[in-house]
Formats: C-alpha cells, sequence, structure tokens
C-alpha cells in the first residue's frame, strides 16, 4: 500500500465510525516499515574497550566498518532476532543481549526508511572466542572508530557506549570480565577504560570497601611487575541478596 493511502487512526475512524471490528483491515493501512536490530558487542582484552564490527556488505558503504545487523522476520520476536544474527555473524549462542534503543531517523538507510533496535552485550573477549570471522570481522578498539561508519552506525555505538557507561556504575556487570581472583589495580583499570576516565586511586578503593561486596582470599598477585597487590574475590551472592538496596556507584 502506498504511503498516499495510508490512514492515521482519526482518519480511519472517520471512515468507519464506531468500535473497530475489522482490525486486520486497519493494520492494513498502516505504513509498511522494515525492522532491523544491530548489535553492539563490547569486549574488554589487555585493559582495553573493545567493539566488535564488519564490513559492510552494501558497495555504498564499501569498505566501511558496521555493526552486526539485519532484519527481523515478520514472524520473530526482536530479542530472538538480535540472537539469531549474533550467532549467524559470529557463531556465538553464549552472549547476553540487552535491547538499549530504537534509531528512527527517516533517511538512515539508504534504501528507504528502516527502523532498527539496537542491542548491546558486554564479555571478556578471553572467554568467547570468534567462530565465524566473515567480512573481516574482528575486534576494534573502541577509542580507535571513526565517524565514517556504514549507515548511523557511529551514531549507534556511541549512545550503546553511552548506556554501557551508566549501566556499569548502575551494576557490577564489570566483574564478568575479570579474573576469579582480581587486585584493585585490575578492577580501576577496567573501570577507567569503560569510563574513559582517570579516577582517583585511593576515592576508588574507599567506594569499593564501603559496599562491602569484595572478599579478601588472603593470596597476592604473582608474577608482576610492581608491587603483588592483594587478591579479591566479589561476593555475587551478598550482592543478590541486596541488589535491591543497592543505588550504584557514584565516581563524581
Amino acid at each position: 500500500m502506498s504511503k498516499n493511502e495510508a490512514l492515521t487512526l482519526p482518519e480511519y475512524r472517520k471512515k468507519h465510525p464506531g468500535l473497530i471490528k475489522d482490525h486486520k483491515s486497519l493494520v492494513s493501512t498502516y505504513p509498511r516499515v522494515p525492522i532491523t536490530v544491530d548489535c553492539v558487542i563490547f569486549g574488554f582484552d589487555e585493559n582495553e574497550l573493545k567493539v566488535l564490527l564488519i564490513k559492510s556488505d552494501f558497495e555504498i558503504y564499501k569498505d566501511k566498518w558496521s555493526l552486526l545487523g539485519d532484519f527481523a522476520e515478520d514472524n520473530e520476536e526482536l530479542d530472538d532476532a538480535a540472537y539469531r544474527v549474533l550467532k549467524e555473524r559470529t557463531g556465538m549462542d553464549d552472549v547476553y543481549l540487552e535491547q538499549v534503543k530504537a534509531f528512527s531517523h527517516p533517511g538512515r538507510h539508504p534504501g528507504g526508511r528502516v527502523i532498527t533496535i539496537a542491542y548491546c552485550s558486554l564479555l571478556n573477549i578471553q572467554h568467547h572466542k570468534l567462530k565465524i570471522t566473515d567480512n573481516e570481522l574482528h575486534w576494534h578498539s573502541v577509542n580507535s572508530i571513526k565517524n565514517d561508519m556504514a549507515f548511523d552506525h557511529k551514531e549507534i555505538l556511541d549512545a550503546c557506549y553511552y548506556w554501557l557507561q551508566k549501566r556499569i556504575q548502575e551494576h557490577p556487570l564489570g566483574f564478568n570480565l575479570l579474573p576469579d581472583k582480581f587486585s584493585l589495580r585490575e578492577l580501576q583499570n577496567l573501570y577507567e577504560a569503560i569510563l574513559g576516565v582517570r579516577l582517583d586511586r585511593r576515592n576508588f578503593r574507599k567506594k569499593f570497601f564501603s559496599m562491602d561486596f569484595l572478599i579478601d582470599i588472603g593470596e597476592f598477585e604473582q608474577d608482576v611487575p610492581h608491587r603483588p597487590g592483594k587478591l579479591y574475590k566479589f561476593n555475587f551472592e551478598k550482592f543478590e541478596r541486596t541488589k535491591r538496596k543497592w543505588i550504584g556507584i557514584d565516581f563524581g
């Protein structure tokens, strides 16, 4: 159906007064707009925040990097579409995705109006190996990404990066990126890499100790080029019991 034939609900009600009985007829007047999903997969490795990118399939975006995306089937939940796309492009099926935001600018796709839903994840690169690397799929340092990406994918990446920076202060998901036993130095490096700022060492440690989620396991770092630091574990059980009262971490 053409745009000229599309009716808003008030226009449809004028033509069909009373309660709407033929819901299929109503929906048939709606514009047909494709929906896609784009996966923004952040990874942490060697004290650096990275993102998974792939070379675009579109000639208009030849040699440009893009996010992992594809359209959602008519009979497919958006979450299912995101996990399908991630598995088809990377081979990974053990990654948790969270829906972040819709991007709906009418001109965002060169082929016409397409609405995309961004999904985001944060994982330890060493624990999630890529099983498929077609189209030069690989990890890129977030700080090295230029504005010249395919579609509006730089805008999507920036929005998801901002979401991640807020999310890591609201939820201790960053601990999943660390070894089971970690030092405070490693913990601070992780937060600095994601937040993109230098944090005061004394204030950082004071905040984490005040939350009382760190378990001193009585061990020290081994074979490090600096003074060995104490090793800790995160008390996930205690966090689960008290998370309703937890208000997050304020590094301000």
